[in-house]
């Protein structure tokens, strides 16, 4: 049951930290995607040009939790993106002649053996970088940075994107990542542009913030109803017993305070058991948020029970909606999906694309390098000031750091809502907004504690 618990802070902490890589700026990302792997500036013929790097060949490493007891979709679902977008990449002809050859290491989940993973993949097996790594608890990046490895995107769950040097989250970053404290002197920020949206669009006025009675769904909570009071919601907070729930309880004050939007910081059981409550009990809100691991298309057979609480069910991201093809990198990452992972049709996820989207970012680095491939010309790329959108999956972000935090950001946001009559009937993620590009709210950036 600790292990379940311990999943709140890295499930929910991708949703907060979104924001600080989400600036409004113009892009001057270049073109990309598998289609174009040939093209770049390749003056010269393919060299052994660094650790990891032949004259046909590229290895990149990857970590993630495919047998963790949290479960073997929990932290793993980025993997696939990753592995479909170097298939792609490969089968179009590589990133400037030479095919990527990707190495995964299951972590099962745990420190020690994420350790054991980075290690692997660094001392024996010469990787030359990382992308779509989903850690549960990223123990190893400390030694991955000392070696100078860089680490692009994957999904964000532990602070140690927001401290080390080589690790570059698929949200991008503005703080310091000296290696010492995460963020700030560890505290991270984010705006309130979840809340502003919902206040502007569904005229929610009352929220409630449900939460376990433990340290990090209390932090979670505390940061979710500041941002809330800040943007004049009155805050409802109902703190629930981890070990002797009891939900109608807190649902039945919920009703009666006039709640119209929930917001928790609960794991996915206690998430579907609020739901259950609601159910029973007849409250009914215009929006039950849930954070972008939630966004999954799974998520209308595991709340079946609860239509409506799942009929209500928000979520919010900074990344294209894998179901909008109409954007010809969404309709790629599709197709790419169904022919290389056929497998994972009826479980794509918001982590599928953007762990895709990580290895298109890393593809994009090495591209920019032409013949000689080094982890230096890769990360000069990484760091420049010009936006980065993973040719349309993305808000613009960047990794240009900023001596102290801006009192207010301009952050750019996409949400999706679950509708039970997309997709044929079959249920789906349908997009709330005309474009996440021009989605955008310059709210307060308030801070709160990495760990």
């Amino acid at each position: 049951m600790r292990a379940r618990l311990l999943v709140i802070i890295a499930a929910l902490s991708a949703l907060v930290l979104s924001a600080c890589g989400s600036r409004v700026e113009e892009s001057s990302a270049p073109p990309s995607g598998p289609t174009q792997g040939n093209t770049g500036a390749n003056t010269g013929a393919n060299t052994a040009s660094d650790t990891g790097v032949t004259a046909n060949d590229v290895k990149v490493g990857v970590i993630v939790g495919l047998t963790s007891p949290l479960g073997s979709e929990t932290f793993s679902t980025s993997l696939y993106g990753a592995k479909a977008y170097f298939d792609a990449l490969n089968a179009a002809g590589g990133v400037n002649g030479r095919k990527v050859t990707l190495v995964q290491c299951d972590d099962h989940g745990s420190g020690p053996d994420n350790t054991a993973c980075a290690r692997k993949l660094v001392d024996d097996e010469k990787v030359f970088a990382l992308a779509g790594v989903s850690a549960f608890d990223y123990a190893g990046a400390q030694y991955l940075n000392s070696k100078g490895v860089p680490d692009v995107g994957g999904q964000p769950t532990s602070s140690a994107y927001d401290q080390y040097p080589h690790l570059y989250s698929i949200y991008g970053s503005y703080y310091p990542r000296d290696g010492r404290q995460p963020g700030y002197d560890g505290n991270l920020y984010a705006g309130t542009e979840n809340y502003r949206w919902l206040k502007e669009n569904l005229s929610t006025r009352v929220a409630g913030v449900v939460y376990y009675n433990v340290a990090p769904s209390q932090r979670y909570a505390q940061s979710v109803a500041d941002g809330l009071r800040r943007e004049g919601y009155t805050v409802v907070e109902k703190e629930i017993n981890y070990f002797a729930p009891n939900f109608d309880a807190a649902v039945l004050d919920l009703k009666a305070r006039g709640v119209d939007v929930i917001f928790d910081a609960m794991e996915d059981n206690g998430n579907l058991a609020l739901c259950k409550s609601m159910q029973a009990q007849g409250l009914t809100v215009k929006a039950k948020m849930t954070t972008s691991q939630g966004w999954t298309d799974t998520f209308g057979q595991a709340f079946a029970d609860t239509p409506n609480c799942r009929d209500v069910t928000y979520a919010t991201s900074s990344t294209r909606n894998y179901n909008d093809t109409n954007y010809p990198a969404v309709a790629r990452f599709r197709a790419d999906m169904a022919k290389y992972q056929p497998a994972r049709e009826g479980k794509l996820s918001i982590w599928t694309l953007e762990g895709y989207a990580s290895a298109q970012w890393l593809t994009d680095a090495i591209r920019s390098c032409g013949a000689n491939v080094t982890r230096v010309c890769v990360e000069q790329f990484l760091n420049r000031p010009q936006d980065y959108d993973g040719d349309g999956l993305l808000t613009p972000r960047n990794f240009t750091k900023i001596a102290t935090p801006p009192e207010t950001d301009r952050n750019c946001i996409n949400v999706a809502r679950w509708e039970s009559s997309a997709n044929g009937g079959k249920g789906g993620w349908v997009t709330q907004v005309r474009d996440m590009n021009t989605n955008c709210f310059t709210v307060p950036n308030l801070p709160y504690p990495a760990e």
